[in-house]
């Protein structure tokens, strides 16, 4: 039976602790400053499923016990101040400007883009270049980013087989990871 988003849901309170032990447990783990913005503003902003799914995931980012391996969180990307780095934030329309207050960065891609969460509860990447959140790059929200991102990262290392989730991957039809040159997918072609 196909994966389904659904099924995904609550999946940072249940899942998230057991699949980091898996597969990244030997990774150092992510070390960031108490000075990070706090995230209880953002929170307020969000649909109760998201909010409950971001202050999980926070609590692990700041415990200092949650392995850094499948995602790229340090002091300059967790919580990152866009307009106080001089960086323009633009919507999918390449029009609309966006701020702080809109997004709450997850993490790094490693290669300069931004992980972010949206008010409306949904992730994205911010690429750097244009400044501009991408919508062939999104997820519907942070369990299914994060379930995505951590297989993702567990077949790059070579802990998980592509053919074991591959099928999982399609059923979720999330942008973020079947959008061709940029989606996870096709990083790892």
């Amino acid at each position: 039976m196909p994966l389904t988003v659904d099924q995904l849901a609550g999946y940072v309170e249940r899942d998230l602790d057991a699949d980091l032990a898996r597969w990244f447990r030997d990774e150092p783990q992510v070390d960031i400053p108490a000075s990070i913005r706090p995230v209880g503003p953002f929170l307020a902003k969000l649909p109760r499923d998201a909010a409950t799914a971001l202050a999980g995931f926070d609590r692990r980012v700041r415990s200092g016990t949650m392995p850094a391996g499948f995602l790229d969180i340090y002091d300059w990307s967790y919580g990152f101040h866009f307009a106080a780095n001089g960086c323009q934030i633009l919507d999918s329309d390449y029009e609309t400007e966006l701020s702080d207050d809109d997004v709450w960065s997850l993490g790094a891609d490693g290669g300069g883009n931004y992980y972010v969460m949206l008010t409306n509860g949904r992730v994205a990447v911010w690429f750097h270049e244009e400044e501009v959140i991408e919508a062939e790059t999104q997820f519907d929200n942070l369990d299914v980013f994060l379930w995505s991102v951590i297989r993702c990262q567990a077949v790059r290392a070579g802990a998980l087989d592509l053919a074991a989730v591959e099928a999982d991957f399609r059923a979720l039809g999330q942008p973020g990871v079947l959008a061709g040159g940029t989606g996870l997918l096709a990083s790892l072609s």
